[in-house]
Order: structure tokens, then C-alpha cells, then sequence
């Protein structure tokens, strides 16, 4: 182990936040914060415990808490495991930072900037504007306008190192190289050209190196590593049963879409099958109808047919006709026609 995991607490507190590293710190202050133009030439690491103001309150550790030249406070964390409620946790802490600079009787005027600058070993941001975006800022601004709330003393700026992805040969700017630094040193075995031409980050690989670790410091870096190994185990393990929880409610949703599909298709055959039958039975009456009209119409003709043979009968017999000759021509019996 050439070089110390920087993305543990331990060691990103070692190599940023003792008094020995202020030239690390202010170097990596001005690559990754924006300070309008007047980079900052010194600070002063202070006790990052806070200690709540009001009884009950939660206490809160930082990584590092830092106090400017300007009196600007600047509380920075290193953060490799995604916990619940991080983002509120990085409010909460910067709020109480602020917060808490004045003690009773003080006056609001007295109140001096704080930021809370961190660091993220996963992607916390996860907007699509800002999704190639690796530093980002924010501050309380107009939401319809986007003008800055004036005298605005609370920002958060946050790095995340899974959106960075130079190689060691297109590093070209100072956060270029610190990123590259936090992200890539514990897989590092030598220090990469790139790297050497700059004192501070030169000091911070030294810090950095393994070899410098009293065994206490090495033991404790171990351990820290294979918390977060065990963490990030935990998270795929976590991971890979939620994703085998969704298969599943996914195999169940398509299995009820496809058993719906089933019904639908069933009850659209049951309406066909009743439309043809209510067609067949339309079908049927009309047959029945056109039939008792034919026969109607046939009895209507043999009736009339009759009536017409009657006559000529009758005519026929007023002729003094012969019987016979009668029968022959109408067709009708030998009664009926005695009858008329």
C-alpha cells in the first residue's frame, strides 16, 4: 500500500486538516471553491467538533473546519458511503455552522460567511443539467429571475469524484489535479509527472504516503478501508436484491397484464360469439318471415288462381259446356263445379 485511500476520513483529515498541511489546504481551497476573483493566501484549521447551541440538538463532526483570512468558514467533508439523508445532513450542518458564530446579546451584522464544501465518492447530484457537472454550487438565489440574495452568506459546493474522468494525461488545471489526487491516490505506486510540478500537492503525496503511518495510523486506515469495503459490499448486496425485488414486481405486473390480456381477448371472443349467434338469429327470423310471406303470398296466388278457374267455370257452364270438357280445362272437381 504505496499511498493511503485519501477518500477515508482518516486519511483525508490527515492529509488536509493538521496544522502541517495549511499550504495543502489552501491550495485545494482555491482550486475547487470560487472566491470571486481573490483566491485566499491563509487560514486557520480549527476544532471541527460543533457543539450544539441548544440543549437536545445533534452534535455534528466534519472532516475539516477551516476559518479564512476574510473570516469566512469553510466546513469540509469527505464523504465515500451514500447514507440516507446525506443531502439534509450537509444543509443541517452548514445551518448550524452559521447559526451558531453568535452568542447571546451578539449582533446579526456580525454574522460572517460559511461553506460547506464536500466531497463524494458517488454521485450525489443526479439532475440531467448536472450530470457531467463534477464541482457545482449553490447558493440562495431568485428562483424565477436568478439574482443572487444580496449579502448571501451560506453556500454549499460539492465535488463528486465518479464524474471525473480525465486520465493523468489531460490533467491541466489545479482541480484537475486534486481530484485526480483524492480520487486515484490509493491506487497509485509512484507519483505521476503530472503531479510533481506543484509544491502543495508534492507535500499532500508525501502526507499520503503509506510509509510515513506510524502502525496505529496504519491500523486505523486499514480498518477504515475495510469498513467502507464491507459498506460498499453491503450496497450491492442491497443493490442486487433491489434489483431482484423489481424483476420480480416486474414479472408479476407482466404476468397480470398478460392474465388482463387473457380476459380481454376471452370476453372479446364471448362478444363475437354472441354478435354471430344475435346474427344467426336475426338471420333466422328474417328466413321465418320471408317464409310465412312466401306462403302467404303462394295461398294469396292459389286462392286467386282458384277464383279464376271458378270463374271460367261459371262461364263454361253458361255456355252449356260439357262436364268433362270443364273438368279438363279449370282442373277443378267434378262437386265443386255442380255446385255453381
Amino acid at each position: 500500500m504505496p499511498f493511503i485511500d485519501v477518500r477515508t476520513d482518516f486519511a483525508f483529515k490527515k492529509v488536509f486538516g493538521s496544522e502541517e498541511s495549511k499550504d495543502i489546504l489552501i491550495s485545494f481551497l482555491n482550486a475547487v471553491v470560487d472566491f470571486d476573483g481573490n483566491p485566499i493566501v491563509d487560514l486557520t484549521i480549527i476544532n471541527p467538533y460543533q457543539m450544539p447551541v441548544v440543549e437536545g440538538l445533534k452534535e455534528t463532526y466534519v472532516d475539516i473546519k477551516a476559518e479564512l483570512e476574510n473570516d469566512t468558514t469553510v466546513i469540509i467533508e469527505m464523504q465515500a458511503y451514500n447514507q440516507g439523508g446525506f443531502r439534509k445532513r450537509v444543509q443541517s450542518n452548514l445551518a448550524k455552522a452559521y447559526s451558531t458564530q453568535l452568542h447571546s446579546g451578539k449582533k446579526y451584522v456580525k454574522h460572517n460567511p460559511v461553506i460547506a464544501l464536500t466531497i463524494t465518492d458517488f454521485v450525489m447530484l443526479t439532475d440531467k443539467k448536472l450530470k457531467s457537472s463534477v464541482i457545482t454550487s449553490f447558493k440562495f438565489m431568485e428562483t424565477a429571475q436568478s439574482v443572487l440574495f444580496p449579502d448571501n452568506q451560506m453556500e454549499m459546493v460539492f465535488v463528486e469524484l465518479p464524474k471525473f474522468d480525465k486520465k493523468e494525461s489531460e490533467l491541466r488545471s489545479m482541480a484537475d489535479k486534486w481530484i485526480y489526487f483524492i480520487k486515484e491516490a490509493w491506487n497509485l505506486t509512484t507519483i505521476p509527472e503530472t503531479l510533481t510540478d506543484d509544491e502543495s500537492i508534492n507535500h499532500a503525496v508525501q502526507i499520503a504516503n503509506a510509509a510515513g503511518l506510524t502502525p496505529m495510523e496504519l491500523e486505523i486506515e486499514e480498518k477504515k478501508a475495510r469498513w467502507l469495503a464491507d459498506q460498499e459490499e453491503a450496497d450491492a448486496k442491497r443493490q442486487a436484491y433491489l434489483e431482484d425485488v423489481a424483476e420480480l414486481k416486474a414479472e408479476k405486473q407482466a404476468l397480470k397484464a398478460e392474465k388482463q390480456a387473457v380476459e380481454s381477448e376471452k370476453q372479446a371472443v364471448e362478444s363475437e360469439k354472441q354478435a354471430v349467434k344475435a346474427a344467426l338469429a336475426e338471420k333466422q327470423s328474417a328466413l321465418e318471415k320471408a317464409e310465412q310471406t312466401a306462403q302467404k303470398a303462394e295461398k294469396s296466388a292459389q286462392k286467386a288462381e282458384k277464383s279464376a278457374k271458378i270463374q271460367i267455370a261459371k262461364q263454361m257452364l253458361q255456355a252449356n259446356a260439357q262436364m268433362d270438357f270443364i273438368m279438363q280445362v279449370t282442373g277443378l272437381e267434378e262437386d265443386l263445379i255442380k255446385s255453381l
